[in-house]
């Protein structure tokens, strides 16, 4: 039997979880507010406490390094109906065991302070090892109230404070790079620097010399030394975006610098120290990258210390109004904020949003335009990108390059000829916005645009260059 502590306002609540545990075999006291918690506290020496987040006068948060010092060994749970990042972290860095969102089942609140009351010996040990500094909030418009979101916060505000490498996966568009500027944001190097790359944006011939740095003389046109992003990442975090795209060679210096903190730079005789934490991301399987040889086992799990999803946008419910009103608001900054009509949140909601958030932002910033200032209706917003694939049952990917080939078709319809200075000239003129458009349509994979164009991968990497 285990003694515990429930500081909750709300009575149902209260009568609820007493009940449970009570059941259970344990012994349970209610108190209504911080003060007749920190009263009760003190008296009946908890070996675990439910603490509720807004609490009449102070609140739970603010309170809970007083419930901390009075029962140090007792791991605390803190509850909330109103979870965001700053919550958990809050939560977290002052030692919480664990924080669960209202509304929440008894099932899940028991399997909890079930492993609550298991660990407790190590969860004293350990109850300032994941302590953030002070000050360590952050505005990072990392926005969301669905549980997929939660889950996501709490995983951030576990992270943060430690130095571990963070993979975070997820389709495009789900906000993976503002996971990586709230890891940052939230750890003990935010007073470092934050550096971001995307290594599908890097041709694969720079991509060592722009992560390493290189020496001087190392290769034509190297008239200096140049550091790398790991050195100018120096003493904070280095967000490696579409990890994917790393050749094999660059993926084992990755793997010596994750593993030996050092790197060499191109052309260096001996390698340097570097004091980094790494997160990197993509939206691709690595694990079909490694069946397909493209990408190393050993820095998949490397880098796979602590894994994070960020949900599609599509699984995450309300978040999409929530976001949608966030969006307007920063669009008509500085004017009166517009509002949507019930129906148009509702379109909103029945959408599949394949571009996940960014195609939201897209989309209410269009809105906001067409509606002019006034109520945005179902009506101002722009065609679903899956409207043609609803009513098309050919592959995606036929669809998209027979729509390319038309438009190249139709730029070249006034030519004489289907060959000659004429055509080619045209044709070189085309070209950039040709394999723009193709790009876009293959979400920046290099390997899906080669496809949808009929080059080999070398050929559009090259004309990438140019």
């Amino acid at each position: 039997m285990s003694r515990i502590l429930i500081i909750d306002d709300e009575p149902a609540i209260g009568w609820s979880l007493r009940e449970l545990f009570t059941d259970a075999g344990h012994a349970v006291e209610l108190a209504a507010s911080v003060a007749a918690g920190l009263e009760t506290c003190a008296r009946f020496a908890p070996d675990a406490l439910l603490l509720d987040v807004r609490l009449p006068g102070k609140d739970g948060l603010t309170a809970l390094p007083e419930f901390r010092l009075l029962a140090p060994e007792a791991p605390v749970i803190v509850m909330t109906a109103f979870g965001d990042l700053d919550t958990a972290v809050r939560a977290t860095g002052g030692g919480a065991f664990d924080y669960l969102l209202k509304p929440f089942n008894l099932e899940t609140v028991s399997q909890v302070m079930a492993r609550a009351l298991a660990e407790r010996p190590h969860t004293a040990a350990q109850s300032g090892a994941l302590r953030p500094a002070a000050g360590s909030r952050a505005g990072v418009q990392l926005l969301g109230s669905s549980p997929p979101m939660q889950e996501v916060f709490k995983q951030i505000s576990l992270v943060a404070p430690t130095d571990l490498p963070v993979l975070v996966t997820g389709e495009t568009g789900t906000g993976k790079d503002l996971v990586a500027q709230a890891i940052h944001a939230h750890s003990q190097r935010r007073d470092g620097p934050l550096v971001a790359t995307s290594l599908a944006a890097l041709a694969p011939s720079v991509i060592e010399s722009e992560l390493f740095g290189h020496v001087r003389g190392a290769f034509t046109g190297a008239t200096t030394d140049r550091p790398g992003l790991f050195a100018l990442a120096a003493g904070g975090t280095l967000f490696l975006d579409e990890i994917g795209e790393a050749p094999l060679d660059v993926q084992v210096k990755l793997l010596r610098a994750l593993e030996n903190r050092v790197v060499t730079p191109v052309g260096a005789a001996a390698p340097r120290p570097v004091d980094v934490r790494v997160i990197a991301a993509t939206n691709r399987s690595l694990h079909e990258a490694i069946r397909a040889g493209t990408f190393r086992e050993d820095l998949y799990h490397r880098l796979h210390v602590f894994p994070i999803h960020m949900p599609s946008l599509a699984t995450r419910g309300n978040d999409i109004q929530l976001l949608a009103r966030h969006f307007l608001a920063r669009h008509t900054s500085g004017r009166p904020p517009g509002e949507f009509t019930p129906e148009c949140l509702a379109a909103l909601g029945q959408r599949p949003w394949p571009g996940n958030v960014r195609e939201l932002k897209h989309t209410i910033e269009y809105a906001a335009v067409v509606a002019r200032g006034g109520l945005i209706r179902p009506e101002h917003l722009p065609a679903s990108t899956l409207a043609t694939a609803v009513t098309d049952s050919r592959p995606a990917d036929v669809q998209v390059a027979e729509a390319i080939w038309a438009w190249v078709d139709a730029a070249l319809i006034h030519t004489d000829t289907a060959s000659g200075p004429l055509h080619e000239t045209l044709m070189t003129l085309v070209e950039t916005e040709l394999v723009q458009r193709v790009l876009v349509a293959a979400d920046g994979n290099r390997t899906a645009a080669a496809k949808l164009l009929g080059l080999d991968r070398a050929t559009l990497r090259s004309k990438l260059s140019r």
